[in-house]
């Protein structure tokens, strides 16, 4: 060894067993990595020790611990693989000794700076991949050894193990928290309709990408989404988030769901390299009777119905998102008959080893059961598909049970204020009023009065900056309340014969308001469904 009579190889031997004792499990990553370079330091008669790991792109070593040269976490060092002391280390998956520091062998200029006159390095190697770098310096010039190197190594290899638990550890700890905090933690409430669900993490280690979504769309309808990226740990629960944040965004722009997973498609292409997802996305209308969805790669849907058994949806299911351009998405319509169930799941929950497919489709089609309320039936599949059995995948699942009766679910819609949008306004509180038994003579009223009271907004309320039209309607009884709000400053009426819309609104109601403000106007209107009380 360059330091003749300092320690002894069995003192070496026994301080190596000091670098990863049990004292230092209870340390997180950043203490651990500076307890082991302080050891190290001492282990080698070294001035300087730091640890470079690889970023999740696994092209660049970044500076996460030093001792000596605190400077290179301070200023967030990263070294290209393949460049420089550190980088050829990595590439090169060996040792490095540097008996002369200058430019033409060591990229970091801290490490001049410094005045490091002699380096070695090493790989940190656990399950057969390269995790970062280990490597010590001295201020004076020194040999270093093959000897000293082979230490290093057996060092490092330690290092490279209890580095490697932590880290597993702390991604493990990240993707939980973070999964936890991208799923619902209260699904919607919503009349008519009733939601339940489940998340299982699986036993094969790490959390994967499996999410469900439930949310309210400007037009009254409800978004309900379940997916799966594929891959597992913090990485994939990062990309589910990403997506999930994108699909919400789509969704706000496309009411057609094939055109929100083609989007979301163009968006992972795009942005996402490499990465794949199933993705289920479904729009259930306000009556709640019919459900439009579109699949990417994803398990169909099972539709239960009381007294019958449950059974897949017919449906086509497209290429799974991030894949190569294929055939144009589809959307299919159902019908969501009173007390049928809507059930989503993740292939985790079918999918077993020494089992078709088919066959786990089968049994949860059996599991299935109408009849109960929608957590109940959670229950009752979680029960029979896994039981006691250890499940190696996530699984994730969704249940939307339609409640007898007709839907009396508040409508609420915003919209931009432009003329395109007054017609997908109109359907939408056209299905309302069916929803909730509206007889004809006054649907067709309300419908008037809500085209009138839009139309207004649209004409009189903005400028060229434009702005946001809201239509509220709710039962009150009998009756049906409306309220169409702007937040502009209208401006006067054009052309002669106009303003005549504001007596054809009173004329369809049987009461209306006009509150007009610096903030906006609200029209409010009254309908009841029978003949109004004398």
């Amino acid at each position: 060894m360059s330091a003749p009579g300092s320690v002894t190889d069995e003192d070496r031997l026994r301080r190596i067993e000091q670098v990863t004792d049990t004292a230092l499990s209870h340390l997180d990553v950043g203490d651990l990595l500076a307890e082991l370079l302080d050891r190290v330091r001492v282990l080698l008669s070294a001035d300087t020790a730091a640890v470079l790991l690889l970023d999740p792109s696994e092209t660049y070593l970044v500076a996460t611990a030093a001792r000596g040269i605190e400077e290179e976490v301070r200023q967030g060092v990263r070294i290209p693989v393949g460049k420089g002391f550190a980088g050829r280390i990595a590439a090169e998956r060996r040792a490095v000794i540097i008996d002369d520091v200058d430019h033409s062998n060591v990229l970091n200029p801290i490490l001049r700076e410094k005045d490091i006159r002699s380096l070695v390095g090493v790989p940190l190697i656990a399950e057969g991949g390269v995790l970062g770098v280990l490597h010590v310096g001295t201020l004076s010039s020194r040999i270093f050894t093959q000897d000293d190197a082979e230490l290093l190594q057996m060092v490092a290899d330690r290092v490279a193990l209890v580095t490697r638990t932590h880290l597993s550890d702390l991604d493990r700890a990240a993707a939980s928290v973070l999964q936890r905090s991208l799923m619902p933690g209260q699904l919607p409430k919503v009349n008519g309709v009733e939601f339940a669900a489940r998340y299982v993490p699986g036993e094969a280690g790490g959390l994967g990408g499996d999410w469900y979504d439930v949310f309210s769309l400007p037009s009254g309808r409800l978004g309900v989404v379940i997916g799966d990226v594929v891959g597992r740990g913090l990485q994939a629960a990062v990309i589910m988030g990403r997506l999930r944040s994108a699909l919400r965004a789509f969704a706000l722009e496309e009411d057609d769901p094939a055109e929100v997973l083609e989007r979301l498609d163009g968006n992972v292409q795009h942005f996402e390299d490499g990465v794949m997802a199933t993705v289920l996305y479904a729009i259930f209308e306000p009556s709640l009777d019919r459900v439009s969805l579109s699949t990417a790669g994803h398990l169909p849907p099972i539709m239960g119905r009381p007294g019958e058994r449950s059974a897949l949806i017919n449906v086509p299911v497209d290429l799974p998102v991030g894949v190569s351009v294929g055939p144009p998405r589809r959307t299919t319509v159902i019908d969501l008959p009173p007390e049928a169930l809507f059930f989503l799941y993740t292939d985790g929950l079918v999918e077993r080893r020494g089992q078709s497919l088919d066959t786990g489709l089968e049994l949860l089609c059996d599991a299935v059961r109408p009849g109960a309320d929608s957590d109940a039936v959670c229950t009752a599949v979680l029960h029979q598909m896994i039981g006691p059995t250890a499940v190696g995948d996530d699984v994730a699942m969704l249940v939307a049970r339609r409640l007898e009766g007709p839907a009396v679910v508040p409508l609420n819609i915003v919209v931009p204020a432009v003329p395109r949008t007054l017609s997908d306004v109109r359907a939408t509180v056209r299905r309302w009023l069916h929803a909730v038994d509206a007889p004809p003579d006054v649907a067709a009223d309300v419908l008037v009065a809500v085209g009138e009271a839009c139309a207004n907004v649209v004409e009189h309320a903005y400028g060229p900056g434009g702005g946001t039209l809201t239509v509220q309607m709710e039962l009150d009884g009998p009756t049906v309340v409306t309220n169409v709000r702007d937040n502009g400053r209208w401006r006067p009426a054009r052309g002669e014969d106009r303003g005549r819309g504001t007596s054809l609104i009173r004329a369809c109601s049987d009461h209306m308001d006009v509150i007009a403000g610096v903030g906006g106007t609200t029209v409010t209107f009254r309908r009841h469904l029978t003949e109004a009380p004398q």
